[in-house]
């Protein structure tokens, strides 16, 4: 494997990987993707980010494979996958920084065969997070896949 697809850092000896348990579980991938955003897409309007939460459980989540991380019982990240595509992946604000964003794309890639990956451009830290593990931007879009005008970077694992 990819030397920079490892976890830097291992989020907690309690911690663990895990498919989600379904809809039961949602909630509490809605408050992760809340704080996470929250804290990571600055830029997104008050009126998007309240649009793209009410679609999470309904359209988006239902979508995707969705892979938990919990520490101790408590979910603290999540990823979502669809074929060769990682589609979502968010942090608790207050779980940032500890290894969490590795340890589930490192797994994404490993065990779920993810090769892509399109970013909002205006969340430079998650580019430099995904460059930093072997992505590379192949296109760009103007807008978001909902027609937002919120730049789109298509990123690829480099072979």
């Amino acid at each position: 494997m990819d030397e920079g697809l490892r976890a830097e850092e291992t989020p907690s000896p309690r911690s663990h990987l895990r498919d989600c348990r379904g809809a039961a579980e949602y909630g509490y991938l809605v408050d992760v993707w809340r704080s996470a955003v929250m804290a990571t897409h600055h830029f997104l309007a008050e009126a998007d980010r309240v649009a793209i939460e009410s679609r999470l459980i309904e359209v988006y989540f239902p979508q995707v494979r969705l892979t938990v991380m919990d520490v101790d019982g408590r979910v603290i990240a999540f990823s979502g996958t669809a074929g060769d595509s990682l589609d979502m992946l968010f942090v608790a604000a207050d779980a940032r920084g500890r290894g969490a964003g590795s340890e589930l794309l490192a797994h994404a890639v490993r065990a779920q065969g993810v090769r892509r990956v399109d970013v909002n451009e205006q969340n430079e830290q998650a580019v430099r997070f995904y460059m930093r593990r072997g992505f590379v931007v192949v296109g760009r879009s103007d807008h978001d896949e909902a027609g937002r005008p919120y730049p789109l970077l298509h990123m690829t694992l480099e072979a």
